[in-house]
């Protein structure tokens, strides 16, 4: 998103200049999400506030999350951050009643408190060591019905990952994919958040989580002959048999989803 992440000088933007890249569309998931199951968060506020953090070299996931939003929440103002000038002088011709780009970093330079906040592909390119200092800036401004929302995402948004976080801490993890390139649920691991992304070894929650739903995955292979949708759900429901703490329910899982409560799988 340089600057110290966890705090600003001289009123300079926190954080530092990410590589920017993006493309349309990359990230309908967790905007599905956020419209969805979290879409509660918009509409008990008067003046709902979001914040795409980051939004990298193109404005587009900015317009798009406020063009999403606004189908559950027409009040919802969305506010592109950038610490990169040009990014954001590039941007203010996009700009519309509702929608706002600002140059800034993690202090979230926004009136107010966000309802939801949203950094995708922006603390992977960060240490691991600086993410708790991160998300503990973002998170002292977010509303008290606030979430904070660290992901991941491949370069088309095939496969994503992401932390929820409120203002207590992480939450939940989730996952999501496209039905299309699955093999095994493992496989998003190389797309999980920095928090989690070096802890994938024996040993820590998120592997273990991991095998075990790779392993009810397998256990459904037979129904493979009704699509791989129906063999993803299965898997889901025998997770949460097995004592998995996981959120939603199958209208979400037939979306390529899974969110589990973080405590399952924290470091």
């Amino acid at each position: 998103m340089g600057a110290d992440p966890r705090r600003a000088t001289s009123g300079r933007p926190v954080g530092n200049i990410t590589r920017g890249t993006t493309n349309p569309n990359r990230l309908r998931r967790v905007d599905r999400w956020l419209a969805g199951p979290q879409a509660w968060r918009l509409r008990t506020s008067a003046e709902p506030m979001v914040v795409d953090l980051g939004y990298g070299a193109s404005p587009t996931t900015a317009v798009e999350l406020f063009d999403r939003l606004r189908t559950v929440s027409p009040a919802v103002r969305v506010a592109g951050i950038e610490i990169e000038p040009e990014r954001v002088r590039v941007a203010k011709a996009l700009e519309r009643p509702g929608l706002t780009f600002l140059l800034g970093g993690f202090e979230l330079p926004v009136p107010g408190n966000p309802v939801m906040v949203r950094a995708f592909n922006v603390l992977r390119q960060y240490d691991e060591a600086d993410v708790p200092a991160i998300w503990n800036t973002v998170t002292s401004r977010l509303a008290p019905q606030g979430i904070f929302v660290d992901g991941t995402c491949d370069e088309v948004g095939r496969r994503s990952t992401w932390v929820a976080l409120d203002g207590s801490g992480p939450i939940s993890l989730t996952l999501s994919l496209r039905f299309g390139d699955l093999e095994l649920p493992s496989d998003l691991a190389e797309r999980l958040p920095k928090a989690l992304i070096h802890r994938n070894t024996p040993g820590n929650r998120i592997h273990t989580f991991l095998q075990a739903f790779d392993r009810c995955w397998l256990q459904h292979a037979p129904l493979a002959a009704y699509g791989r949708r129906q063999r993803w759900i299965a898997a889901c429901d025998s997770l949460r048999a097995e004592g998995w703490p996981v959120h939603d329910g199958p209208s979400r899982w037939r979306l390529g989803e899974i969110t589990v409560a973080w405590s399952a799988v924290a470091p």
